[in-house]
């Protein structure tokens, strides 16, 4: 666990605390501009807060029970929360009403243990409740239905009967592209379905790990980050995967990690983790009873450890990375939210270009040719010959080809069109009416 000494000015994670917000929290996240964090309650209520203004903007009160997950639609119009009620609300912050619009509301048979959106449309929802059933929900006219997403079973010769039990889901996600479905289960399996089909295209699985108890991306959607029962969290590069085929046929693979992350010396379990924007940093948030604790690893270096942050006594229980900063809203057990940052430093040096600051007194040495005026055709015939380099347009990154499914359209993509077809009005633009009661304000 012994850390890399890394330059404080170059540092691109949190480091410090910036603000507190008392919330009753039990989670929170980020929307996908970073300017507002949507936080999950016990009791039943969501709060939208602007942290702007460091004040809650929306109370979204549905729920009859514990609030269990939030999520944000692409632009951040809609949000989506679950609760041990067996409910789902779909919220429009567009609406300038008080209390805020419900869009909709679909009702399950158990509690729902987590729901998100599709990533590019909201009006897909993926669910997860909490007898380990797992359903994709399309609130779309032609496409309307509550669609359970079955693992493949294989018949056995002589009973036609399955030979392998049932397993029971513990975690759902959909990948960034939202292609694929993939979910966590009892018996370390991670199954993977088209969400076009409903079908499933591959298993893999992952010996040792026990139960998955959660599910991460990073924005490529190439890597895949696991939380188990045995206390590691590992990391995947996940394979490109095959249209669905007309015979069912699937993909059978054992996933081996690139990656495994733990603390060796205490073996604490973990409650979240979460990627950095760029994929280069790993923050996974301790299970730890007597501290608030979050370890940064760096994927970039081997995926060696970097740093843990220590946020004082409350135990922590979630924590969330901002989609664009490096910044991370965790939540203690007493519900305040935190809201990490890293401190910039004023530099001097910055005033005084081709300077550099040093900590301490040196003597300064100054080179035979330090001020001389450079001849402006000599000038002239560096540039120039700068100029006629070569640059390699070949020497692409293998892993660019890997990612490009990220960025195809529905002109080549029949997943992507399928998703697209009856889109929803979360566009781009919208502004949130910000609505404070007099109450809130402190």
């Amino acid at each position: 666990m012994n850390g890399i000494l890394n330059n404080p000015f170059n540092i691109t994670y949190p480091t410090a605390v910036q603000t507190s917000l008392n919330s009753a929290a039990s989670f929170a996240k980020f929307d996908t501009s970073g300017r507002f964090v949507a936080a999950g309650r016990n009791d039943g209520s969501a709060v939208v807060w602007d942290l702007d203004t460091k004040a809650p903007v929306r109370w979204l009160e549905g729920h009859v029970k514990g609030v269990t997950s939030v999520d944000w639609s692409r632009n951040s119009r809609y949000v989506l929360t679950s609760s041990k009620d067996w409910n789902v609300i779909v919220w429009d912050l567009a609406s300038d009403s008080d209390p805020t619009r419900r869009q909709a509301t679909i009702r399950f048979d158990a509690p729902v243990i987590s729901a998100s959106f599709h990533p590019r449309n909201s009006k897909i929802l993926l669910v997860l409740l909490g007898t380990g059933e797992t359903y994709l929900v399309d609130l779309r006219k032609d496409h309307r239905g509550r669609f359970e997403l079955c693992e493949a079973q294989e018949e056995s010769d002589d009973e036609g009967q399955s030979s392998r039990p049932r397993s029971a889901m513990t975690a759902a996600r959909f990948d960034p592209s939202g292609r694929w479905v993939f979910i966590g289960t009892n018996t370390g399996c991670v199954l993977v379905f088209n969400t076009r089909t409903k079908t499933m295209v591959a298993r893999h699985k992952i010996s040792g790990v026990g139960i998955l108890k959660g599910l991460d991306f990073a924005k490529s959607g190439r890597r895949l980050v696991t939380n188990s029962s045995d206390r590691i969290l590992r990391q995947f590069n996940l394979p490109l995967y095959p249209p669905p085929s007309a015979d069912g046929e699937y993909i059978e693979q054992e996933l081996e990690p690139m990656y495994r992350f733990n603390d060796p010396i205490s073996k604490i379990a973990w409650h979240s983790m979460s990627y950095s924007p760029d994929g280069e940093w790993l923050a996974g948030g301790a299970a730890d009873n007597a501290n608030h604790k979050i370890y940064i690893w760096d994927i970039s270096n081997d995926g060696q450890f970097a740093a843990v942050l220590d946020g004082g006594r409350e135990p922590l229980l979630h924590i969330h990375w901002h989609p664009a900063k490096a910044m991370i809203a965790s939540t203690t057990n007493q519900g305040n939210i935190l809201i990490w940052h890293c401190p910039t430093p004023e530099r001097w040096g910055a005033f005084a270009g081709g300077f550099e600051e040093v900590d301490e007194n040196v003597e300064y040495e100054e080179r035979e040719d330090e001020f001389d005026i450079e001849d402006e055709d000599e000038s002239a015939l560096r540039k120039q010959k700068a100029e006629e380099e070569e640059v390699d347009i070949n020497g692409v990154d293998d892993s660019a080809l890997l990612v490009d499914h990220l960025h195809r359209t529905a002109d080549d993509d029949e997943d992507i069109a399928w998703a697209l077809e009856e889109p929803d009005d979360d566009e781009g633009g919208w502004r949130l009416k910000v609505m404070i009661d007099d109450d809130d304000v402190y």
